[in-house]
């Protein structure tokens, strides 16, 4: 399906090292911010107390955010829990308190406001459980990098795989690098928009390889970049349909979703737009500067008959 078709090629590469000498300064400057400021981990990551209250209505969870804000926890973590009259809250340690004692002087301040809350549990989340999460995170985003990286030499060459493996942390680090700046509070819904951002950014550098490659063994005079250009080129409409319709899903999360949702749908939105302009700029400019050559895709066999090609049908 297409929306409209590009006659002519777009000269991608003619700009492509200044485009990736931009994202090299946005990439710095995403480690630097990521090693100065850090990453403000939300209580999953860094412990804390677990609460969950049941009121007589369906909650206003807004209220209670506000009261919580009162109390000095700003950002904290408020959504509906089970039923739309259930409220579950994530509170950050408190210096000078036990979990009980904050635990205490939340519920006061809601009964205060709603005098029908009824406390149905609260839990005390440990370091140490924040640090196996962590732990556990970094782990599934290295299992994911290497298996994009054995699906890719396998079904490309390893040149591909290098290059879109640079894409893709491109991707992840300028995420991370937006929330180390802006202190925006990193969850674990947060670490799984990161790994989606990685698998969707990675079906885009396929769709852009594969085109390459038919290209290679149909355009036997195009030169490697002439190659490339037309690869992103045919692929336009589809990227416009296909990330088109997902961010339009994405914004809808960001405006309407919530709070709940706020910040899982603000690192999708970053990473699909970055997505988009890496698997551009950066797998294929890479690919282009690793040496990819028709040799490395097309064995020697006959390949399609071309009517624009006048040598096409011949022996590659």
């Amino acid at each position: 399906m297409e929306f409209f078709r590009i006659k002519k090629d777009i000269p991608f590469m003619r700009h492509a090292l200044v485009l990736n000498a931009v994202s090299a300064a946005t990439f710095v400057a995403a480690v630097f911010f990521l090693f100065v400021n850090g990453l403000n981990l939300s209580v999953e990551f860094t412990g804390g107390t677990v609460m969950e209250v049941s009121y007589s209505q369906p909650a206003d969870v807004q209220g209670v955010r506000d009261t919580l804000t009162k109390l000095g926890y700003a950002d904290v973590q408020v959504q509906n829990f089970g039923s739309a009259s259930d409220v579950l809250m994530r509170l950050p340690t408190t210096a000078g308190q036990t979990s009980g004692q904050q635990s205490e002087v939340v519920l006061a301040a809601l009964r205060a406001a709603d005098a029908s809350v009824e406390l149905r549990r609260t839990e005390y989340v440990g370091p140490q459980v924040g640090e196996e999460l962590a732990t556990n995170g970094l782990l599934a985003l290295g299992v994911v990098i290497v298996g994009i990286m054995i699906y890719l030499a396998v079904r490309f060459e390893w040149k591909y795989a290098v290059s879109a493996i640079i894409a893709n942390l491109h991707d992840v680090i300028i995420i991370l690098g937006f929330f180390a700046f802006f202190q925006w509070e990193f969850s674990l819904a947060v670490l799984a928009a990161v790994l989606a951002v990685l698998g969707y950014s990675v079906n885009e550098s396929v769709v852009i390889f594969d085109r390459i490659r038919e290209s290679f063994r149909r355009y036997r005079k195009y030169s490697t970049v002439d190659v490339i250009n037309h690869a992103i080129t045919s692929t336009i409409s589809r990227t416009i349909i296909t990330h088109g319709s997902t961010q339009i899903m994405v914004l809808s999360m960001l405006l309407f979703g919530g709070p709940t949702l706020h910040y899982f749908a603000l690192a999708l939105t970053i990473g699909i737009l970055f997505g988009i302009y890496s698997s551009v700029f950066v797998a294929a400019a890479v690919a282009m500067w690793l040496g990819i050559r028709r040799e490395d895709l097309v064995k020697a066999k006959s390949v399609e008959e071309d009517p624009e090609d006048p040598n096409s049908g011949a022996v590659v």
